[in-house]
């Protein structure tokens, strides 16, 4: 998509700062953070939302999910996180291109919204 702002982030059009990239998705920094650390994890192929993955995207979905732990890792989420994946408009999913946010550092609340 060629006005998708994750697509031209994950095509490098439009800069970011990158926590985690291999050739099936990559996690960069949220430049309106909501934790102190608050990264998205987008896969590069553009899906729109949850209600648009196929069957054929069971293997990408499964890898980003099995990337989360090397992620949180990575940022030292040690002490535990939220991974946050919203969907449509009563999900205030605001970019529609699927992505995930893990956020940490912080103690989160229940109900988050």
């Amino acid at each position: 998509m060629s006005d998708c702002i994750f697509c031209k982030i994950a095509n490098k059009e439009i800069p970011a700062t990158i926590v985690y990239e291999d050739q099936d998705m990559i996690a960069f920094n949220d430049l309106e953070p909501q934790a102190p650390v608050h990264v998205l994890l987008i896969p590069k192929k553009h899906i729109e939302s949850m209600d648009d993955i196929k069957d054929s995207d069971k293997e990408l979905i499964g890898h980003i999910m099995c990337k989360v732990k090397e992620i949180a890792s990575k940022l030292e989420l040690e002490n535990g996180y939220r991974l946050v994946g919203n969907c449509g408009e009563d999900g205030y999913q605001t970019v529609m291109h699927l992505h995930f946010h893990l956020l940490g550092k912080r103690k989160m609340t229940w109900p988050p919204g």
